[in-house]
């Protein structure tokens, strides 16, 4: 059984005159037990997506369900059933830690002690701070606490949103080693996300831009679909460097990438020949070294693709 599907959803923002459409035609299903990513850019439609699938906003076009129940005609069961992690932090920051999590305890008509079992791994590291009103918390404190309770009544589908903006890269790694062990307990997880790299931790993500969804697959199956060599190159005056790439005819395309250029090359490039047009160009010492693409890459060029047949 599929925990979530999403059938041809659009979303338009605004009046007819100045309409703004969020998401286009989006369609994709999530199984029972997976942990599934949204993965893509601030702006992409993310935020938009989350909202319908848990009840809080209307798809202008398209249907919706979760656990099998209809977004629209069922929205009571759903709410029963999903937790939801906005991306701006909206828990009550007035209220102590205990006084938070009490709280959604008792919006769901359950007790802290009931599914205590379920937080516990998460709440025991903030537990010492329960008394702590949840404004004087850490970014880190905060994002374990904004778990806790939207756990807190066991549902069987847990949507995230961006919940790892803005924190730090020990407290992302715990964040996501957390995720891999509520997954393996049965519950159902989608996690969006604007870091490619986070792509890799999930079972499977659809990529999106703009409203749309480039592609729905393992990350595994993305990386193997790229099907061009991918270089690696670094030399001194990199905007020089770039630059000149981009006017070589065998090189596909070519962006920055931390310390080097990748570039994407035609499938019968010459590596010989192309060391010696930057090396007659005075780029030395000049470092060209093959790559696997990983999800970034990936993304840019399903971006690439999708503009050249616009």
């Amino acid at each position: 059984m599929q925990a979530v599907t999403v059938d041809h959803i659009s979303m338009f923002y605004g009046s007819k005159k100045n309409r703004i459409q969020a998401l286009h035609g989006v369609s994709f299903a999530v199984a029972e037990g997976e942990l599934f990513g949204i993965i893509g850019p601030d702006g992409a439609g993310k935020t938009s997506l989350f909202r319908i699938l848990t009840t809080l906003l209307l798809a202008t076009e398209g249907s919706e369900t979760v656990n099998g129940f209809d977004v629209i005609k069922d929205f009571k069961e759903i709410r029963k059933r999903v937790g939801y992690m906005p991306g701006r932090f909206s828990l009550y920051q007035d209220l102590t830690v205990a006084e938070n999590l009490e709280f959604f305890a008792t919006i769901f008509n359950t007790s802290i002690e009931e599914n205590y079992d379920l937080v516990k791994e998460i709440y025991s590291q903030i537990e010492p701070f329960k008394d702590r009103r949840t404004g004087k918390l850490s970014g880190g404190m905060k994002q374990k606490l904004a778990l806790s309770c939207a756990l807190i009544h066991r549902p069987s589908v847990l949507f995230l949103d961006e919940p790892t903006t803005g924190v730090d890269a020990v407290s992302r790694k715990e964040f996501w080693e957390m995720l891999k062990r509520l997954n393996q307990q049965g519950i159902t997880i989608l996690v969006s996300t604007p870091y490619m790299d986070e792509a890799s931790l999930c079972d499977r993500v659809a990529l999106i831009q703009a409203g749309k969804i480039l592609s729905v697959n393992t990350p595994q199956g993305i990386r193997g679909a790229f099907g061009k060599p991918l270089l690696a190159i670094r030399s001194t005056d990199m905007l020089r460097l770039l630059n000149a790439i981009r006017k070589y005819d065998e090189a596909e395309d070519c962006y920055p990438f931390g310390e080097y250029h990748h570039v994407v090359m035609k499938s019968h490039f010459n590596e010989e020949k192309l060391r010696k047009y930057l090396q007659q160009q005075s780029f030395e010492p000049l470092e060209i070294n093959p790559v696997q693409p990983d999800i970034e890459d990936c993304f840019i060029a399903l971006m690439s693709s999708i503009s050249e047949r616009v």
